[in-house]
């Protein structure tokens, strides 16, 4: 009652090319039917008209006009046949391009969600704000590695330094002592050997002064 005034539901309407195809798919049923039993009529009254041509010229001609009329149905029959058979694969191409543009609008709606609001624009920003935080992330890395490590690198240098200095005087204290020549005056001996003495200070005082710098 209710599709009186405002038409077919959704439901009824999705329903409407299946009920279609199923109705002529019927038809063609009864009319390929009929098709096969004029053809046997055909066939009868043409047998009979053969067999009765010489002896029987009235049932030959009554079998004629018989097959003339079977003929004609079964053309009507053949023709309706072919109409319907056209229609069905009219609803069937029909009903199946709905369905597909049904498919294709739930696809993109599924894009359209799945993107959102998404454009170019909001992509590259994101993929800036990405690069940004990864940024960050190592500059975060790379302080927690070198946390607990106060050192710095004037500390490390003055610690070379010492090293050095260290090392060379150790060269300078197992370094083998020059041999001495005759002996010759005690006071002269024993007064040239402080001028060395005296000059080698001097001269380790110096290079120690040169490498402090």
């Amino acid at each position: 009652m209710w599709g009186l005034f405002f038409g077919p539901s959704a439901a009824s309407r999705k329903d409407i090319p299946k009920k279609a195809i199923l109705d002529v798919r019927q038809q063609l049923d009864m009319l390929q039917k009929k098709e096969k039993h004029l053809e046997a009529q055909i066939e009868e009254q043409d047998a009979i008209a053969r067999k009765n041509v010489q002896s029987n010229k009235t049932a030959a001609m009554s079998a004629i006009k018989r097959k003339k009329m079977h003929t004609n149905h079964l053309s009507s029959t053949q023709s309706q046949i072919a109409t319907l058979e056209q229609q069905m694969h009219a609803v069937e191409t029909a009903n199946l391009n709905v369905e597909t543009l049904k498919v294709m609008k739930s696809a993109s709606n599924a894009m359209k969600a799945i993107h959102g609001g998404m454009n170019v624009d909001k992509v590259d920003e994101t993929m800036e704000e990405i690069r940004e935080q990864q940024q960050i992330a190592e500059e975060i890395g790379n302080a927690i590695i070198n946390i607990g490590d106060p050192a710095d690198d004037e500390e490390l240098r003055n610690e070379l330094a010492a090293m050095e200095q260290e090392a060379l005087d150790n060269k300078m204290l197992t370094a083998p002592s020059a041999p001495i020549a005759a002996t010759p005056h005690v006071s002269a001996v024993k007064g040239k050997v402080t001028a060395e003495e005296e000059d080698d200070e001097e001269e380790l005082r110096q290079l120690q002064a040169a490498m402090a710098y």
